[in-house]
């Protein structure tokens, strides 16, 4: 881990996932269901490769991501949450929400308009989505 900026837990937290990139990945592991590189490459905001290869590494020595051979294919991998990581699922839903509010160009998908609905209930089903892979 490297040297962290202050003892701020906003700047600690910033540390760990605060790039234009992080957020992003974990999004399209917990709420888009993507674990493998080309799907990554496939997402909307079309990530360099070194970038996404370096983001994934860095999420890995957090404790965030979990890399294991695909057991599809055994010369791929495939990233899934820990539990470090899904802990990050209520932060990730409020950052979607307040963009969605505050930025005409960011409508409210089906996901969205959940959230704006019941953003609890969304929350809670999405645990239970995540937290089935260690049962």
């Amino acid at each position: 881990m490297e040297k962290t900026r202050s003892d701020c837990p906003i700047s600690c937290s910033l540390d760990v996932f605060g790039d234009k990139w992080s957020l992003l990945i974990i999004r399209d592991v917990m709420l888009r269901g993507k674990a493998s590189y080309s799907e990554f490459l496939e997402s909307e905001e079309r990530i360099a490769t070194n970038i996404l290869a370096n983001r994934l590494s860095v999420l890995e020595a957090e404790g965030i991501l979990l890399k294991q051979v695909s057991p599809a294919n055994r010369s791929k991998f495939i990233y899934s949450l820990t539990p470090k990581g899904i802990d990050l699922l209520p932060i990730v839903i409020e950052i979607m929400d307040w963009g969605a509010k505050y930025n005409a160009n960011c409508p409210r998908r089906e996901l969205g308009k959940k959230i704006k609905k019941d953003k609890a209930a969304v929350v809670k089903e999405y645990y239970r989505k995540l937290k089935e892979q260690f049962r």
